[in-house]
């Protein structure tokens, strides 16, 4: 017996009051977790909050009718039955629970919410072979595909084109916060301050697998203390730059990259071949960064490249001075 299965029912064993019961929680809890989506969104996009409020009072509604129909057929006394009680009974990803969840992706869970429940009723009324248990189905399959509905209504009258805009640069904008701006900065601190490490090593000792070797410890070490660095410098609850574990982990692992970028090269056994390889690397992962300022960070290219190729030429050049010498 499989612990945690053993007292779950089947939808097919459940009776009509049941089937109604189960409804009735399904929208409760929908309702809460549209609640929780629009507390989550109302600091950085008021607009879509107002969208989830509204979708919440929906299924509010939709309870409220369910109730009814209950009272009218089997009484005040509705039975205890949630989706965690039947076995192949849709459940809910807890992705509310996730903290500095997107705009996109909340929205996208709230799509999958309706269309999952709709496909879930209509399923289960093809099975059934009672007419008024297929009618019941039916009408809540029905009601799942009109929220749906209702809340592309909602969001095209809640949500103009101005505050799309605004969302739109308040979401780009956490993403650059969040992701790019510590990627940019590991990146750039793997791809430069690593050249003189390897390039010393290999003009000192012109062997490939010590330089490897070399590379690959000052790229993982370098990845290490950039992403603990960054995660631990800023919470992000002041700042507004996101989750410090996003943050580190960006960082973290583009100065790792950025490293290594021109340390496993030295794979290559012959010194001059893995030397010219690592030297095209270079100049390619400082022409990258130039581009990503350009892109994300509004720095005119001319100027990003200067600052980042003139850098990393002078720390190409500390390095090979200091292997060649």
């Amino acid at each position: 017996m499989i612990p945690g299965f053993a007292n779950r029912r089947r939808f097919s064993d459940l009776n009509e009051q049941e089937i109604l019961a189960l409804a009735i929680s399904s929208e409760e809890d929908d309702a809460r977790i549209y609640r929780q989506y629009a507390a989550k969104l109302r600091a950085d996009f008021p607009d879509s909050a107002a969208i989830f409020d509204a979708m919440a009072e929906e299924e509010d509604g939709h309870r409220e009718a369910l109730i009814d129909l209950h009272k009218r057929r089997f009484g005040d006394m509705i039975p205890l039955v949630r989706r965690e009680h039947i076995s192949g009974y849709y459940l809910r990803n807890p992705v509310w629970l996730i903290e500095n969840l997107s705009l996109d992706r909340i929205r996208e869970e709230a799509h999958l919410m309706e269309s999952g429940a709709e496909d879930f009723y209509r399923r289960a009324a093809a099975r059934t072979r009672d007419a008024d248990t297929r009618a019941l189905l039916g009408r809540l399959a029905a009601a799942e595909a009109g929220h749906d509905k209702r809340a592309g209504e909602l969001e095209a009258g809640l949500l103009g084109q101005d505050a799309r805009r605004d969302e739109a640069r308040t979401a780009h904008r956490k993403f650059v916060l969040t992701w790019v701006q510590p990627g940019l900065a590991g990146l750039m601190d793997g791809s430069v301050s690593t050249l003189a490490p390897i390039f010393a090593t290999a003009f000192a000792t012109q062997d490939t697998w010590t330089t490897f070797l070399v590379g690959l410890a000052a790229s993982v070490g370098a990845g290490i203390s950039m992403g603990f660095t960054e995660a631990a410098s800023d919470d992000g609850e002041l700042s507004g730059r996101g989750s410090p574990v996003k943050r580190g982990i960006a960082s973290g692992v583009m100065t790792m990259l950025g490293g290594l970028g021109h340390a496993l090269p030295y794979l290559i056994p012959h010194f001059w071949t893995a030397t010219f390889i690592a030297m095209a690397v270079v100049f390619v992962e400082l022409w990258a960064i130039a581009w990503i300022q350009k892109k994300y960070m509004n720095t005119p290219f001319l100027r990003a490249a200067f600052q980042v190729v003139f850098g990393g030429a002078l720390v190409f050049a500390a390095g090979a001075l200091i292997g060649g010498g």
